[in-house]
């Protein structure tokens, strides 16, 4: 019952995880990082899962060691989720690949 159980949230997150991992990722810009307080101000685009519109504003990071990775100015892509209530980057790129 339990392998039954286990098999088939496999199966739907296998299903899920491609779908939410495309079109996640938001284009921003940084505009300020302040390692401190664990928190980055990006100017970004659209987040469709939070309904956010375009916008600057400040996020905390899940982890404070994405921070060593970008700079004032750079182009990134990132994730964001709501995370105890406020609205946290959880994954950064850097657009080294563009």
């Amino acid at each position: 019952m339990l392998r039954n159980l286990l098999a088939g949230l496999l199966a739907v997150v296998l299903v899920i995880s491609p779908a939410v991992a495309d079109g996640e990722m938001v284009k921003g810009e940084v505009v300020k990082v302040d390692k401190a307080a664990g928190k980055v101000t990006l100017k970004h685009g659209p987040i469709k899962k939070l309904d956010m519109d375009s916008m600057t504003m400040v996020f905390r990071v899940a982890d404070p060691a994405m921070l060593d990775k970008v700079k004032a100015g750079d182009k990134i892509e990132f994730e964001a989720d709501r995370v105890n209530g406020a609205i946290t980057v959880t994954k950064i790129a850097t657009g080294h690949g563009h």
